[in-house]
């Protein structure tokens, strides 16, 4: 039996995917029912539940190619390089898209939306690009924080899918609130 660099890491990779995994499917039920039920519009949460997909999907793919057998320094490198490089391009991506949709939705970013959808997955994303540098000379460092990314990738996601739906939720009371009638006579004072 060969004994490779992620030996002893197979069940840490099992957990966070799996748990990703799930989440990203819950994720998508959650989003379909709101979405049959009809009284939210999606156009503004685009900007927030497409990063939340991106996170869960990049902890899953990591976890993904973390367990793949017969992994050397070489690939193992390339291969985080590559998730890193991406996952900063779709961090761009999501400023932009963020700033775009910005009060079109009815909904204007705060600074737990900067926080939670643009800077830290940022810094996760940069920390799995270090690690690809890392572990050529520093093997366990850079494991252990490839370790923390994709539990905090999950973390984030689990963050702002929660916030999603809370936000989801309180637009739906919203919405069911009957609006005051200002046609209607006020009553007559009976004194």
């Amino acid at each position: 039996m060969e004994t490779t660099i992620l030996s002893g890491w197979e069940n840490y990779y099992v957990i966070v995917g799996s748990a990703a995994g799930g989440l990203t499917g819950l994720t998508f039920v959650v989003i379909a029912l709101v979405r049959d039920a009809g009284s939210v519009r999606l156009s503004g949460l685009r900007a927030y539940v497409s990063p939340t997909m991106v996170h869960f999907g990049g902890a899953l793919a990591l976890s993904a190619f973390l367990s793949m057998p017969h992994q050397h320094v070489p690939s193992l490198s390339a291969g985080l390089i590559a998730g890193a490089v991406a996952g900063l391009i779709y961090s761009a991506f999501t400023v932009v898209h963020l700033r775009r949709t910005s009060g079109t939705a009815g909904y204007v970013p705060v600074r737990e939306d900067w926080i939670w959808n643009v800077i830290l997955p940022s810094l996760a994303y940069a920390a799995l690009g270090a690690a690809g540098f890392l572990i050529w000379g520093h093997a366990l460092w850079a494991l252990y924080t490839v370790a923390l990314v994709s539990l905090g990738l999950l973390f984030i996601g689990i963050r702002n899918a929660w916030d999603i739906a809370v936000w989801m939720t309180a637009q739906r009371r919203e919405l069911a609130k009957p609006s005051p009638d200002l046609t209607a006579k006020p009553p007559q004072d009976q004194g």
